[in-house]
């Protein structure tokens, strides 16, 4: 994914997180369904754009740990703790929570909260079973158990992915204790954007600034909120090969039209296209996930045995959520000094359910 040419101005708020379009004579140098976008965050009288300085706010939590929360002008809204860099909630502009969040998490650092988009970086599990632990990093890297900053300077992006949009930029950077357990320098943003459509957008950038290449797998551990998991279904995953967990990651492929749970799931599909849809058929709503350098994707359910033996899920939430995410695993992103990664997730979310074979032709 191309990096930098924004063309128009930034005009960065309180904390550098704001982002907010004013060069309205230079719109023409935008794509299409950027200057819609645009216009469709007009307040009902001239001239006037949606304030996102207005649209963010900063608070605390009961840990003293900054959470941001996003709007946009049509009522949906994002919160994202600094704890992890961890999206932790996202609202649809009826106010109904799109991600799943257990009634048992535990809100406490180090700990990573059960639920949201915790970020696994630099490893998931899989990776160190194959290639082994990176030091002594646990199972799903440190990435989510950090306190990470606001990013005041971030490098630009282009401008599909700034303007129309209410985001945050955060920065990740090891510590001396982390470079004991992954001894390798770099720099991670993360942009996390809530658009005028609701729909979800996070990018991630790792840049190599060591002296010497180092391998890291990443996953958008991103847990969706459905309403039964037998009512669920995933298009866009046929005849994909896949590695089951269950099955000491065994490869198989799969058969049938589309997935559908009946029992404890945990796979990483490989090579995987770049939209796939989730269908809840009782709140007959439909997750669309897009997604760009995240060749796999890792489909998780515990079901009722496993939900049992966590001690920050319920036993019966199983029924109540469904992990589908974003992924880099069986094969490794290897990055020389000074070169740079980038993975972008976009979800949305629709009232109305189609194919997946419509999903490249739909306009999210």
């Amino acid at each position: 994914m191309p990096v930098g040419h924004c063309q128009l101005r930034e005009e960065r708020g309180r904390l550098g997180i704001c982002w907010r379009e004013e060069e309205r004579g230079r719109l023409g140098d935008l794509p299409a369904a950027d200057v819609n976008e645009l216009g469709n965050i007009r307040m009902g009288h001239s001239a006037a754009i949606w304030d996102y300085k207005a649209a963010m706010e900063i608070s605390k939590d009961w840990n003293g740990i900054d959470h941001v929360l996003l709007r946009n002008p049509q009522g949906a809204s994002a919160r994202i703790s600094l704890h992890g860099g961890q999206v932790i909630s996202w609202k649809n502009d009826q106010g109904e929570e799109l991600l799943f969040t257990s009634s048992k998490a535990i809100f406490k650092p180090p700990k990573a909260m059960r639920g949201g988009v915790p970020i696994c970086f630099p490893q998931i599990a899989w990776f160190l079973v194959k290639f082994g632990n990176a030091g002594s990093l646990e199972q799903h890297g440190f990435a989510r158990n950090k306190l990470w900053a606001v990013d005041d300077d971030p490098p630009p992006l282009p401008p599909n992915d700034s303007v129309g949009k209410s985001l945050v930029d955060l920065l990740l950077k090891p510590s001396e204790e982390d470079l004991k357990f992954w001894p390798h320098s770099f720099e991670y943003r993360l942009r996390v954007s809530l658009a005028a459509s609701g729909n979800l957008i996070l990018i991630s950038r790792v840049r190599n600034i060591n002296g010497k290449p180092f391998s890291f797998s990443f996953a958008y551990h991103t847990y969706l909120s459905v309403s039964d998991i037998s009512e669920v279904r995933i298009e866009g995953l046929e005849t994909l090969d896949y590695l089951d967990n269950l099955h000491q990651r065994e490869r198989f492929t799969e058969q049938g039209d589309a997935l559908t749970f009946e029992t404890e799931v945990d796979r990483i599909y490989l090579n995987s296209p770049n939209a796939i849809a989730v269908l809840d058929h009782e709140r007959k709503r439909t997750y669309v996930i897009r997604k760009e350098g995240l060749p796999d994707i890792v489909v998780w359910n515990p079901w009722e045995k496993k939900s049992k033996s966590m001690v920050d899920f319920g036993d019966e939430e199983y029924k109540q959520m469904v992990c589908v995410d974003g992924a880099v695993i069986e094969k490794p992103i290897t990055l020389k000094p000074g070169e740079e990664w980038t993975g972008r997730l976009e979800i949305s979310a629709v009232p109305s359910s189609f194919c997946s074979e419509n999903l490249e032709n739909t306009g999210l």
